[in-house]
Formats: C-alpha cells, structure tokens, sequence
C-alpha cells in the first residue's frame, strides 16, 4: 500500500512536470521577449536623464515587473530607488565619528545630518504630490526633488575636504542617490506658462502683528539664531518668528549671515547685513518683502525659487581685488551703492550676477539700473564654469545703466519679451497665490507697469 501510494505521488509530479512546466518555461520566454523588445526604448528614455546609466540600471527592473509601463510608472519607480539609496545613506550617517570621518570644515557632518533628514522628507513628500495628481501637487513635488539635490550637493561641498575611512562610502552614497533624485527631477515636466497677466496684491500690514506689540513687546529670545533653533523641524504648521527693532551681530566677514533652507519661507521688514555670502537663499520656495540686504561679493546668492520684493539692495566696498555683484531675485527694488562704491566705480567692477553653478536663472524686467553697474551686466564665475545651460534674461528695463548693447554674448543671455516674463511672476515661480494670503503679507504679481523695478531669479544645480 506504502509503495503504491509513493508511486502515484511520482507519477502526479512527473505530471505536473510535464503539464506545467511548458507553461512556465512560455511565460518566462514571453516575459524575456517583451522585456527585450522595450529595453531599447527604455535606453532612449534613460539617454534624456542628466545621469542614464543610473535610469537604465533602476528601471529595467521596473519593467520586467510591471505590466503597464508609462512616465509615471518610471517616476515613481525612480523615486523608491531614491529613497531606498537615502536609507543606505542614513545607516552610514548613523556610523559617523571622530575615528572614521574627520571634518575640516566645523559642523560639516551635523549639517549633512540635518540636510539629510530634510531630504528624506523632501522624497517622501514628492511620492505622495504625485500620486495625489494635479499640477500643484506636482509643482509641489518638483520643488521637493530640486531642494532634495540641493541638499546632496551642500553636504558634498561641505565633505570635499574632510578625510577618514568612512568620507568614500559616505561621498559614493550621495552621489548614487544624487542621480536617482537628478533622474526624477527631469521626469517631472514643467507646466506650461499662462496668459502674463497685470495684478498687485497689496494686504497691508500683518494682522497677526499688533504695532503696540512692534514697538513696545519683549522677547523670548536674545538672538536670532535661538529663535530659528527653537522652531520645530519639518512643521507642517506655519511659524512665525517677530524680531524687534534692534542690531543683532551674529556673524562676521565672509560667515553667512542667514540660510534658509524652508519651504514657503517668507520675511517681512528684515534687515541683513553683512560682506562676503550675507543671505544663503538654499533652497524650495521663498519670498522676501520690503527688507534690506547688504554686503560686498555674493551677497545674495542660492538655488532657491525666490522672489524679492520692494526690498534694498546695496553694495558695499568690497576687499581688494574682489568686484561687487548684485542679486538673484528681485522686484520693485532699487540696486544701490554705498558711497564709497559710487566714488570708486571706475576700480570697482559691479555685476548684476554671476553663474555660480550650471542651470543658473536670473531675469531683470523693468528695472532701473545705475551706472555703476558694469556694461556688460553680467561676468563669469571661472573661466567657461556655469555658463553651459544658464539663462540670465533682461526686459523693458531703464536708466543709465540698461543699454544692452555691451552686454555680454552668451548664448544662455536674452532679451526677453513679455510672453517670457511669465515663468518668472510670483504666482507662477513660486505658486505664491496658493500660500502667501497665509502670512498677510503684500505683494505684487504680474507685470507692473513701467516704472516698477523687477529683477526675479532662480540658481538650480
């Protein structure tokens, strides 16, 4: 009986060999063939992104395990493989001490902890922006992924000249999933510009802010930098530090005087000063209204999409050898000059910007510029460095110094006209309709008319 049983039990596997594995062996082919006729499309695709090897590698997986493959499949795949190298990346961060990683320059690894952590959150917010739908959900999703990159290059910067076992592992890991945030961003296309439109949003003074409580309140804090330490990280709650009229000398020569790294940041009546690299404008989403901004070389300089507006803009002497540069993002607001600046304009080179990095975006409309601004407008940052894919761009603007005929002859510079004016307005370069009724604060949004001085700009890695 034991041995008839064994024996059918034989012949129902040699069975099941012989009926089923015909079909296993058609759907692996099947499977082989159709994976096989879409690689060579798949290659085309990844040859578009800013690193295809790294898009062929991830993406190939994804369709030997999709049926239905389309951009959004690609996108969504590519950003799981980015978040999934960030974990990798969060293990080592977690390794990190003095033994195996020695940092050069003070608070470099502190720093790519926090930026990281913010990128995390970056990816895992642009995952669920898409797959709600929508163009602001995905405008939402593409300022999330460029602030993400953003994020990786800072800590790259900041590792370049530390040392220790631990630096290779570490630089490998953001790099690899540096490209897999770089391959996602360009999947994520643009919307197309609207109708330029003329609008002024003006709110008047903020409601939340009594002027007895301006003028007469005490504080909770000394400084400013405890003040934007004790806000909580990541809120997805609005935050609203009020700073009293006073000096706060927190920083020195070419120290940054203020970074901001925030989404849907915006400052009121602030004043910032400094020299060398004053306001760090990181990255996502900000907006400045009627502050002051001072300082020699740089002093306003980043990769966020940032708007300024009815704000200051003043050159200060700069030290020898170096040359003055103005802007990135600014609107109704007049570029001046010390005195001493003005009186040593002919030894003094004054710019309205430079290429600090590849992608760089700067527009001027309808903007008065002095004469101690240089011909040329514009200058290089070293050699041909940054100006492959810039686009600097000039509209409509006046005074002595708004003559285009000197300026320089980049192929990345333009003339603009009012159609591209557009991409560059605050409710299409920082969708600010949809947040900044939140702060109260005044704005204004279109194309003004002549007389307005409007300089926008955006600086993208």
């Amino acid at each position: 009986m034991a041995f008839s049983l064994l024996k059918l039990l034989v012949l129902l596997q040699l069975c099941c060999s012989i009926f089923f594995f015909p079909s296993i062996l058609a759907l692996k082919t099947s499977s082989s063939t159709s994976l096989l006729t879409h690689l060579p499309s798949l290659r085309n695709f990844c040859n578009s992104r800013r690193c295809p090897d790294a898009c062929f590698d991830s993406l190939k997986l994804s369709m030997s395990i999709n049926i239905n493959l389309n951009i959004l499949t690609f996108l969504l795949h590519s950003l799981q493989t980015a978040i999934s190298e960030a974990g990798k990346l969060n293990n080592l961060f977690w390794t990190t001490g003095r033994s195996n990683i020695i940092e050069k320059q003070r608070g470099a690894i502190q720093d790519c902890k926090e930026l990281h952590q913010i990128t995390l959150s970056s990816l895992e917010r642009s995952v669920s922006r898409i797959q709600e739908g929508g163009s602001q959900k995905l405008a939402d999703a593409r300022v999330y992924l460029s602030a993400a990159h953003t994020n990786k290059n800072t800590c790259l910067e900041g590792l370049d000249s530390a040392t220790g076992p631990l630096k290779p592992f570490l630089v490998n890991s953001l790099i690899n999933t540096c490209k897999h945030v770089s391959n996602s961003l360009s999947m994520l296309s643009s919307p197309s510009p609207k109708k330029v439109r003329k609008n002024r949003r003006l709110l008047g003074f903020p409601k939340w802010i009594s002027k007895k409580d301006a003028a007469d309140g005490t504080g909770n804090f000394t400084t400013i930098s405890d003040a934007i330490n004790f806000a909580p990280n990541n809120s997805y709650d609005r935050v609203i530090i009020f700073i009293r009229e006073g000096i706060y000398d927190e920083k020195k020569h070419q120290a940054v005087a203020l970074r901001i790294y925030a989404d849907l940041a915006a400052l009121y009546r602030c004043t910032i000063n400094g020299y060398q690299d004053t306001l760090y404008v990181h990255s996502f989403r900000q907006f400045y209204r009627e502050c002051n901004i001072s300082g020699t070389i740089d002093y306003i300089f980043g990769k966020a999409a940032v708007v300024f507006q009815a704000c200051k803009i003043i050159s200060r002497m700069p030290m020898p050898g170096q040359f003055t540069n103005t802007g990135i993002s600014i609107q109704n607001c007049p570029i001046l000059a010390t005195d001493n600046v003005l009186s040593n304009s002919a030894s003094v080179k004054s710019y309205l910007g430079r290429p600090w990095r590849v992608y760089s975006r700067t527009v001027i409309l309808e903007f008065y510029i002095d004469d101690f601004i240089d011909p040329t407008g514009w200058t290089n940052w070293f050699g041909d460095q940054g100006l492959d894919g810039l686009y600097y761009g000039e509209y409509d603007n006046y005074g002595p110094g708004s003559a285009v005929d000197s300026r320089v002859t980049w192929p990345g510079f333009h003339i603009m006209d009012a159609y591209d004016v557009y991409n560059f307005t605050v409710s299409y370069f920082i969708t600010g309709d949809e947040w900044l009724h939140s702060t109260s604060f005044p704005y204004d949004d279109g194309i003004q008319s002549i007389g307005d001085l409007i300089l926008y700009g955006y600086l993208h890695v």
